[in-house]
């Protein structure tokens, strides 16, 4: 992908992220993990009325952030891990002005605490 390329994906992924329910969906996918959620699920955890709901969730599956798979009469709903890094990949290409080790500690910051549905 050329750079204009990966410029207009990146702007359509941060734009998809760029709202707070959808924000908070893609959020709770990602504390999912693998195993990710059904809509009506999401739609519980984030407080959202379901037919609300299926509009964020479309926007972040056309942005390449978020995956579905029907299963029967449902629909699951997964963080798609690689558009995720490739959204990172590009944010912090190139990071750090030649210094890499300013940005070394990054993943530090990061705890992975399981999503609590309730």
């Amino acid at each position: 992908m050329d750079d204009h390329a990966a410029s207009v994906w990146a702007v359509d992924a941060l734009g998809a992220l760029a709202h707070e329910t959808r924000l908070a969906v893609f959020r709770a996918l990602v504390k999912a993990g693998p195993q990710g959620m059904i809509a009506g699920a999401i739609a519980d955890h984030c407080g959202v009325p379901p037919s609300t709901m299926s509009h964020h969730l479309a926007s972040l599956e056309r942005a390449g952030l978020v995956q579905s798979e029907r299963e029967s009469r449902l629909i699951h709903y997964r963080a798609d891990y690689d558009g995720m890094r490739r959204l990172l990949t590009f944010l912090m290409q190139d990071c750090c002005g030649g210094a890499p080790e300013m940005c070394s500690d990054l993943m530090a910051g990061l705890t992975c605490e399981p999503l609590t549905r309730g």
